[in-house]
């Protein structure tokens, strides 16, 4: 018994942790909406190392279409600013000699759409991930020798049920953020 609660419970930390990768890439989706996270892949050379820029910057929305970049120190401006850039991100950082400023244009309906279709994609890959843990606990659970069939059969059930829960909260997630970026 103590093995099929093991099996059930590895199972739902890997759909779990499913959904909380969707929340990440989902984040970085940009929905016209100005966000810190947009530059959270945004890597600067700092004295020879890549470092994620909010390591070596204040990364800040003033408002809805504007993100502020104000480095620690002065001399990485103009490295912060190439490596927004070389992220391929398409933003235009401007440098005014103390902070980055980037504006956020507000993305074309064909724009949103693709965006829109980025999000579904990446909540059918979450869902495969659930559905794959699903079938690794039960493969695993009927390999179990000392259970009786009815133990099999109650946790295949429960697995079933998480995966259920796992796949409505990947929809629901989805739906947030296709109506976030559908939003003009």
């Amino acid at each position: 018994m103590e093995e099929i609660n093991f099996i059930i419970d590895s199972a739902k930390e890997g759909m779990d942790n499913a959904i909380l990768h969707l929340e990440k890439q989902l984040r970085i989706i940009r929905a016209g909406k100005a966000s810190p996270a947009m530059l959270s892949s945004v890597k600067v050379d700092y004295y020879g190392s890549a470092t994620i820029l909010s390591q070596v910057a204040n990364v800040n929305t003033p408002d809805a279409r504007t993100i502020t970049v104000q480095p620690w120190e002065k001399n990485l401006l103009q490295e912060i600013e190439k490596a927004i850039m070389n992220a391929n991100l398409g933003f235009n950082p401007m440098n005014n000699g103390e902070t980055i400023i980037i504006n956020v244009p507000a993305p074309t309906e064909e724009r949103r759409r693709e965006l829109a279709k980025q999000a579904k994609g990446e909540a059918e890959d979450a869902k495969v991930v659930v559905r794959n843990n699903r079938k690794d606990a039960n493969n695993e659970i009927k390999k179990i020798d000392d259970a009786s069939d009815d133990m099999k059969e109650n946790a295949e059930a429960s697995i079933q049920s998480i995966t259920d829960e796992a796949v409505k909260k990947i929809d629901e997630i989805y739906v947030l953020k296709e109506k976030d970026i559908m939003t003009v």
